[in-house]
Parts: C-alpha cells; sequence; structure tokens
C-alpha cells in the first residue's frame, strides 16, 4: 500500500514538476503528472477550482481562460472544462503580483512522489534508432569495381 502523502507534500511536488516542465525539453509526462495530480486531488476534495482567469499568454491571439485550482498552500492553473464555464466565477485577469510559497523539492522527489499518488508512468523510450534502418545493406563493391573490366580496356 503506498504511503500516503499530506496535502502539502503533494502540492509542492506538483509545483516543482510544474516549474521544472515550463523549460524542458520533453515535457509531456510532467505536464500530465500535474494534471493527473490536480484531478485526483479535486475528486478526492483535497484541492478545490477558485475561479477562471483569463490566461496570461492565449493560444492565436484569441482570448482563452484557465481554471485556478488552490491545493495546499500553492495555486496552479489548468486548461478548464466545459461545466467549469458554467459553475465557476470568472475572476478577470491574473494578480501579477501574487507568487506560490518558495519550494526547495528536488524534481527527481517530487516525480516519485507524484508517480505514487497517480499512479501514472513514463511512456518507454525507445532505443535511439542505428544510424542506419534495419532495412539498409551495405552496397557491394564489386558493382562499382570489377578486377575483370577496366575503364580503360
Amino acid at each position: 500500500m503506498p504511503n500516503k502523502r499530506s496535502d502539502s507534500d503533494i502540492a509542492q511536488a506538483i509545483f516543482t514538476v510544474n516549474r521544472h516542465a515550463k523549460t524542458a525539453p520533453d515535457n509531456q509526462y510532467l505536464y500530465a503528472l500535474k494534471k493527473e495530480s490536480l484531478l485526483s486531488m479535486i475528486l478526492q476534495n483535497r484541492a478545490q477550482k477558485i475561479g477562471l482567469h483569463f490566461s496570461k499568454n492565449p493560444r492565436k491571439s484569441q482570448q482563452q481562460s484557465s481554471v485556478l485550482v488552490k491545493c495546499g498552500d500553492y495555486y496552479f492553473h489548468m486548461l478548464p472544462k466545459k461545466e467549469d464555464f458554467e459553475r465557476l466565477d470568472h475572476l478577470g485577469h491574473l494578480d501579477e503580483t501574487y507568487r506560490n510559497p518558495p519550494s526547495r523539492m528536488n524534481l527527481k522527489v517530487a516525480k516519485e512522489i507524484l508517480r505514487d499518488f497517480t499512479g501514472l508512468e513514463p511512456a518507454k523510450k525507445e532505443p535511439a534508432a542505428s544510424q542506419f534502418s534495419k532495412s539498409y545493406k551495405p552496397r557491394q563493391m564489386d558493382r562499382f569495381y570489377s578486377p575483370k573490366k577496366s575503364y580503360f580496356d
């Protein structure tokens, strides 16, 4: 049975994973961990959806909203569902002066906490493909050079 983590430990782990996901070259797993963790916390009534915010960087210059979620002492944003627009109040623009509390959790520890909490495993990476495809066959040199015939004959 996995050990029961406190809300503040999970919130701090989500914060750490989210911070690293913003700059990671392969961030899909990190964002998936964040999303699944927040959804699980909401379903367990350990986190609450507060309201909607206008997105700071909307896609394709169209106004977009995101859901503000309070988890422990931390606030996060996630993509809204259709029912969120009906149930939640719109809070307007994001308060740029607010910052989440500082955190000093190692990314490896944070991923381990969230992996235990959600059961979400990273996708298995295929080993790097060799320089040549599997159907590659080396050229036969006799095709280009034959000692029987010469260009000068």
